[in-house]
């Protein structure tokens, strides 16, 4: 596998300038604030329609991160509604600048709920969404009432979204997410494809902390707990573009995109 298409996250300024420092073929940014409620900016020089025209030209593949902030699951209506209106305009943005998807963590509802109430908020939020561009849902590390943290729950979450109607929905696979919620590596691509059929984008991080641990503290590829030939194992069998969201910044994850080019050339 030597034509890995392969970036890293980084500023959204310039995209297309972000990948080529990586030496990569895609490149992963939020569209403002990640921790935020402000509405989704192209801080991109001549706008959405110049940073379409230079990623086409440069065919650099673009995804954009929604903020961590949205939670589409929850039952409180406070976050639930806005959330639904937010994450429509990260698809719009990321539709006008001709991204490939936009990943979405997957939510959580509230201790004393029962996680069905999430399934079903899902299926709703998908049901009146206008997916301009597909809409890849992440599993996440940590929480005991998250819709995509244990393969168990991802199933209920992919019942859900396929009542919805949701045929632009795809899945993000997040090594370091996966180790935390203590799913084993070796299969796990095939145990989340025999759920979701598809696997359209990996994070390849690997994890400062142990198996299980519900952290979600991503470190440099083979300096981390996550098994250096598992993580590999995943990337080449997912075969997938892969965002590596690494520290570093620029120099950090060069390295990392080099370290699983190596590997996966073997």
């Amino acid at each position: 596998m030597t034509d890995l298409l392969a970036g890293g996250h980084g500023d959204q300024v310039d995209p297309v300038a972000e990948a080529r420092a990586r030496d990569a073929g895609l490149a992963q940014f939020f569209l403002g604030d990640p921790q935020g409620w402000k509405g989704p900016q192209v801080a991109y020089e001549g706008g959405a329609a110049a940073l379409k025209a230079a990623a086409s030209e440069a065919g650099v593949a673009l995804y954009v991160h929604a903020p961590y902030v949205l939670n589409v699951a929850t039952t409180n209506n406070r976050i639930r509604i806005p959330s639904r209106k937010f994450l429509q305009q990260h698809l719009d943005a990321a539709a006008e600048i001709g991204a490939a998807g936009l990943v979405v963590h997957g939510g959580h509802v509230l201790k004393a709920d029962d996680p069905a109430q999430g399934f079903d908020n899902w299926r709703k939020c998908v049901e009146r969404l206008d997916l301009a561009v597909p809409l890849l849902i992440e599993n996440t590390a940590g929480g005991d009432n998250a819709m995509a943290r244990h393969l168990d729950r991802l199933g209920q979450l992919w019942d859900a979204v396929g009542d919805g109607g949701g045929a632009g929905v795809g899945f993000c696979l997040d090594t370091c997410h996966a180790h935390a919620a203590g799913e084993d590596l070796d299969g796990l691509v095939d145990r989340v494809r025999a759920i979701t059929g598809r696997i359209d984008l990996v994070h390849a991080n690997d994890s400062r902390d142990a198996a299980g641990s519900g952290a979600d503290r991503h470190t440099n590829l083979g300096e981390g707990q996550v098994d250096p030939d598992a993580l590999v194992g995943v990337v080449r069998e997912a075969g997938a573009p892969v965002v590596v969201e690494t520290p570093g910044g620029e120099d950090g994850q060069s390295a990392d995109i080099a370290w699983l080019r190596e590997r996966l050339a073997v």
